[in-house]
């Protein structure tokens, strides 16, 4: 005897005639200023801050030792750290207690370690990290004017590119929100309809994902060991973490299939041939 799980037979709602909000389309001034702010963002640059103390939003370079009760823990040094003020990279309280101090001032640092801490044996201790502050960096903006705009841009004015800026995001929001409306029906479609899913076909799903997320994890040159070391998560918590998501996934998946059955959906070969040709073309590869 074996026992499986197998695919949910799927009781639909009622598909046809869903009514939904329909996704906004707008592109408002907004918009267009959180996109020329990001712009300047990305062409900002970091200049050294003489004279002042450390501010929130600073970028430093620090030397730290933390030590608990005077004798020093492994990986609790550091040296030119480079750091963002306000990031939330250290544990909470300690960004906060270097503002204020300068350039070669010598100050500790005291914090307690989270009852969950990763590294069990720091785990809700309380340490004192001893710290000097290299370098003090602050980010400057470049003005948002017809120089910013032809260095960036192929316009040589601010109005041209603001121009082009309005088509791009309204083309990108017409795209998102198609996107939205088409979710919206479908989980309209998945509240009224039924399926017993088998949890191994959730497991198999949460796998998948968490397997997809390691990868991604790895191309930034971390392994998803090492994440779940810095967040302090187990694999369970990760897979917890994707459930809701898989679960999504499958239903629909399934409730989709349901409908392409019920309507006789059929994809021809040469549909099935130009997707491939597509995708091909993205990654630069023969079709073979």
């Amino acid at each position: 005897e074996a026992l499986v799980a197998v695919k949910p037979a799927v009781t639909l709602g009622e598909y046809k005639g869903i009514e939904v909000k329909k996704a906004d389309e707008v592109v408002n001034d907004d918009d267009i200023a959180s996109a020329l702010k990001s712009e300047q963002e990305k062409n900002a640059r970091l200049i050294t801050v003489e004279g002042r103390a450390v501010e929130s939003g600073d970028n430093i370079s620090l030397d730290f030792e933390g030590s608990i009760d005077g004798v020093p823990f492994d990986g609790g040094k550091g040296e030119d750290y480079p750091l963002v003020i306000g990031s939330g990279a250290f544990i909470p309280g300690f960004e906060d207690q270097i503002i204020g101090h300068n350039v070669g001032e010598a100050f500790d640092v005291n914090i307690t370690f989270p009852e969950n801490y990763q590294m069990k044996d720091l785990a809700g201790k309380a340490a004192v990290f001893a710290c000097t502050v290299k370098e003090i960096k602050k980010k400057e903006l470049p003005e948002l004017d017809d120089d910013f705009a032809s260095e960036i841009s192929e316009f040589d004015t601010m109005a041209e590119y603001k121009e082009d800026l309005k088509k791009q995001l309204s083309e990108a929001k017409a795209k998102r929100a198609a996107t939205e409306n088409e979710n919206a029906v479908v989980d309209k479609l998945i509240e009224t309809s039924t399926m017993d899913i088998p949890e191994p076909m959730v497991e198999a799903q949460v796998e998948g994902l968490v397997a997809d997320y390691g990868r991604r994890m790895e191309s930034q040159g971390i392994t998803l060991d090492q994440y779940l070391q810095i967040t302090g998560m187990t694999k369970a918590d990760l897979n917890n973490q994707f459930k809701p998501q898989a679960l999504k996934q499958i239903k629909t998946r399934l409730v989709l299939e349901e409908v392409a059955k019920r309507e006789n959906i059929q994809i021809s070969e040469d549909e099935i041939n130009a997707e491939i040709k597509k995708v091909a073309d993205n990654y630069k590869m023969d079709v073979e």
